[in-house]
């Protein structure tokens, strides 16, 4: 079934909706979560949170682009549960190490007063994606909106790990150094 045929039923109200959105994108779903969470059982309980929130949200809202808008609302359910687990057990992992890794390219002093400069940020940093190569950029973006593993990005470009970290800190230095420049650090 297309998108626009899984959002009339959404629109319809028909639950027929949500079963063809987790037979279409379950896996994706599932694998955002858990890369996000690193736990299954907590992967499966976002998709399924996550599914609601779309059933909320389509009406009033009709998605141009319904996988990015279904993987987004993935996302921000599997951050606002890992805040959660943080916020009760301080501790590390793979996403830890990720922040820690982008760290030196994004300011920490953001909040609401600053949203001009967010979104410089973000135009910023998409025009700076758009000077990377494919897989370079597929890099990028599988380790730090995806939260993947770097032997997860290895084996799925079919790679060495030591091409992928070779290939994340240039990018991340890169970065740095044209945020630096454009005067957004």
């Amino acid at each position: 079934m297309d998108d626009e045929s899984i959002i009339d039923l959404f629109w319809r109200r028909d639950q027929a909706a949500i079963a063809e959105t987790d037979r279409k994108y379950g896996r994706r779903c599932g694998a955002i979560a858990k890369g996000i969470l690193s736990d299954a059982m907590a992967a499966e309980e976002c998709v399924n949170d996550s599914y609601l929130a779309l059933w909320q949200t389509i009406p009033p809202q009709r998605p141009r682009l319904f996988p990015a808008f279904l993987y987004r609302i993935v996302r921000n359910i599997s951050f606002d549960r890992m805040k959660e687990r943080f916020a009760r057990k301080r501790g590390g992992g793979e996403t830890a190490l990720i922040y820690e890794e982008l760290s030196e390219c994004l300011a920490s002093d953001f909040s609401v007063e600053h949203e001009i400069e967010t979104a410089e940020l973000k135009a910023q940093i998409d025009r700076f994606l758009h000077t990377l190569s494919k897989e370079d950029r597929i890099m990028f973006s599988c380790r730090y909106w995806l939260l993947l593993p770097i032997a997860e990005i290895a084996g799925r470009l079919g790679c060495k790990e030591s091409r992928v970290k070779t290939s994340l800190y240039r990018s991340r230095k890169r970065l740095h150094d044209t945020l630096e420049k454009e005067g957004l650090l």
